[in-house]
């Protein structure tokens, strides 16, 4: 699926996903990132939605967005809030959407200017 939409200067789009696959920009990415509203894309440890643990949202913390969309993957599917804790206690908020609708929806809001976090696992 390709995207298009006009664009703030400075501000990261995705601009295509594919199974497996996003594009942040011209950049291809084949693994899971950390896609913020500015700054540099970031490799994120976890390959896949078993895998994520407390320690993968504390490290989205670092970044100081106002709103995490965590793609769960090719299918919706909800983390316990005992693995996103920090969000909350932080009162940043979260969520969860299938690859496709949280790339959408992530460059929508960083589009407008908000300062979100795209947590994109691909598998």
């Amino acid at each position: 699926m390709k995207f298009q939409l006009d664009q703030a200067e400075g501000v990261n789009a995705i601009t295509r996903v594919a199974p497996g696959q996003v594009w942040v920009q011209d950049h291809l990415h084949e693994q899971s990132v950390l896609v913020p509203w500015r700054g540099t894309v970031q490799a994120w440890a976890p390959r896949r939605f078993e895998e994520l643990e407390p320690a993968h949202f504390e490290a989205i913390l670092a970044l100081q967005p106002e709103l995490v969309i965590l793609s769960s993957g090719a299918k919706l599917r909800f983390t316990h809030p005992s693995l996103y804790r920090s969000l909350i206690e932080a009162r940043v908020g979260i969520e969860t959407m299938d690859l496709n609708a949280a790339s959408r929806t992530y460059t929508v809001l960083a589009g407008e200017g908000r300062k979100v976090v795209a947590a994109l696992l691909l598998a």
